[in-house]
């Protein structure tokens, strides 16, 4: 079996109360930390590794970005998809030979642009279907429905239309980012089987809570670096403090 057949396959037949679980990764050290815990695949959060390179969300050089998957995907043996934005304005065939220089099996593909507005969804679903076409079935493609971050006017309704518009242009999976957990029972409903995936947040359901509403795999954002930052500080000001270590 392919990596990328290996991580569609991880996103099927799964328990209820048991959704897959990607961290996310922004650099060798930490993909290597959650490989060791047990997760059969990883997940890179853009955020997570603009922030790791001193950059803002969004503004990291697409060069830099497929040199930072690359090295995660180096470091570890499980698939690794990536979070690649909006594509970053590259042609679809060369973005997949972007991608499949790095090493990654997977792509997190956004439907809003630099500008942070919405794309129109059919002329993004036939951007999906050029991706698709020129990856076959060697990628698993991760589509993101950024209404709800955007404020549509009536965000479970269009994210349903455009998970439906882009899982028809070959689209793995669906990510309604940021849909509250309130809206995963309909979002589920009306996608039948296809993949959705659901944004994990401090202080939300748990992770079998977020599967039984009807999230199929649970991904963390920018949400683990935050974290490990957090002990970062905690540590510094230790040190800043003692002068021993």
């Amino acid at each position: 079996m392919s990596a990328a057949a290996a991580l569609r396959a991880l996103h099927h037949d799964l328990p209820a109360d048991a959704p897959l679980v990607l961290p996310g990764p922004w650099d060798a050290a930490s993909a290597r930390a959650f490989e060791a815990a047990g997760f059969p695949a990883l997940a890179t959060p853009s955020a997570g590794i603009a922030a790791s390179l001193g950059y803002e969300d969004g503004a990291t050089p697409p060069s830099e970005m497929f040199a930072a998957v690359a090295r995660i995907v180096r470091s570890v043996s499980v698939p690794v998809t990536a979070d690649l934005e909006g594509g970053y304005g590259l042609p679809p065939a060369e973005l997949v030979e972007r991608v499949r220089e790095s090493g990654a099996v997977g792509v997190n593909l956004e439907d809003s642009g630099p500008d942070r507005a919405l794309k129109d969804p059919r002329a993004h679903a036939d951007w999906l279907a050029e991706v698709r076409a020129a990856a076959g079935p060697s990628l698993f493609v991760n589509a993101r429905v950024d209404v709800y971050i955007r404020r549509s006017a009536d965000p479970l309704a269009d994210a349903i239309a455009r998970s439906r518009l882009y899982a028809s242009a070959g689209a793995d999976c669906v990510y309604p980012i940021a849909a509250p957990p309130a809206d995963l029972p309909a979002l589920r409903s009306a996608l039948g089987p296809l993949p959705v995936n659901a944004l994990a947040l401090p202080g939300g359901p748990s992770f079998p809570s977020l599967g039984r509403l009807g999230a199929t795999r649970i991904t963390f954002g920018d949400g683990l670096l935050t974290r490990a930052l957090h002990d970062v500080t905690t540590l510094a000001t230790t040190l800043r403090g003692t002068a021993a270590f």
